[in-house]
């Protein structure tokens, strides 16, 4: 992970866009100049996408012949499908209309806002070159493949949201920069829940499922280069496994303590989840935030489940 880039493009005159200065409203205040634009595969919870003004272009999650928008509908309906039928739902990324609608709605906005594209890890899913097709004829997108997922991906978008509440004025090489210093440093690393939802998606064979649950294995997954890659395998119970990967996560390197976001949906142990965050705050982290798994990475990982991200110290 370390040392790697963003990656993305621009479009066409986007970076004569980039070069305008502050505009002011009618009223005199200074208006945004950017607007940010990510997938709902970033879990971010309703308050921060309120907050700083996100639009969201939605991923897709089909049960049997309908497809739905990942955030329209309970996790759980993916869980009790599961459990009602033996398969699970199939996910997909945002289609070039997705991306065309959202970008619209930041043109009804704010016509004149310099759109920043924080996109969902590029090489999981279609959702980057679907923005690029829609992107086609524009003159204001700046995209960035953040090579991350949920609870990174939240993070790269709501540090640079806050970064661009402090410089206003920046230009997008600038932002670009901050980006890929995010990206460069950005940890993350999770445990799914169920192993069957791993088996049922074709990640893992009946021997290893059966393997893994005789001798209670507990696959390590982390985000390496945007893609997800099992690491390691921790033995024993959940708590145990999720007490030990907490440990490695923040001791293994340096990292700003500033902020850490935590990962979780329906399964998970309250008592394990007050223990991590104590574990945390002894070890000096500062803001810590939890995340709802939305519909795409809990078709992947099952109830139960626990990841962590966080940035590597500058």
């Amino acid at each position: 992970m370390r040392g790697r880039r963003a990656s993305g493009w621009r479009s066409q005159r986007g970076e004569a866009a980039g070069r305008q200065g502050a505009r002011r409203s009618k009223g005199g205040g200074a208006m945004a100049r950017y607007a940010i634009v990510t997938e709902t595969g970033g879990d971010i919870p309703a308050e921060h996408v309120e907050r700083y003004g996100l639009e969201l272009a939605p991923m897709h999650v089909t049960f049997g012949e309908k497809s739905f928008d990942d955030g329209a509908f309970p996790v759980s309906d993916i869980f009790d499908h599961y459990r009602a039928t033996g398969d699970l739902p199939r996910t997909s990324g945002c289609t070039p209309q997705d991306f065309a609608d959202t970008f619209a709605r930041v043109d009804a906005r704010d016509p004149e806002a310099t759109i920043l594209y924080l996109a969902y890890s590029a090489c999981t899913t279609c959702s980057f070159e679907s923005a690029r097709m829609a992107a086609e004829g524009r003159d204001n997108v700046v995209a960035i493949d953040t090579k991350s997922v949920t609870a990174g991906l939240f993070l790269v978008v709501t540090n640079t949201a806050r970064f661009l509440e402090e410089h206003p004025d920046a230009e997008v090489d600038e932002v670009r920069a901050f980006v890929d210093s995010q990206v460069a440093r950005s940890r993350m690393a999770f445990i799914p829940g169920g192993l069957e939802f791993l088996r049922a998606g074709g990640r893992l064979s009946n021997g290893a499922y059966l393997g893994a649950q005789l001798l209670r294995i507990k696959p390590v997954i982390e985000i390496l280069d945007g893609k997800l890659v099992a690491t390691k395998k921790l033995r024993g119970s959940m708590e145990k496994a999720v007490l030990a990967l907490v440990g490695d996560f923040i001791t293994r390197e340096p990292l700003d303590r500033s902020r850490v976001a935590l990962i979780r949906n329906e399964g998970l142990d309250e008592t394990l989840q007050r223990q991590v965050v104590e574990k945390l705050r002894d070890a000096g982290f500062q803001e810590i935030e939890w995340i709802e798994t939305g519909g795409v990475i809990s078709s992947h990982c099952g109830p139960g489940s626990f990841g962590i991200a966080s940035l590597a110290a500058e």
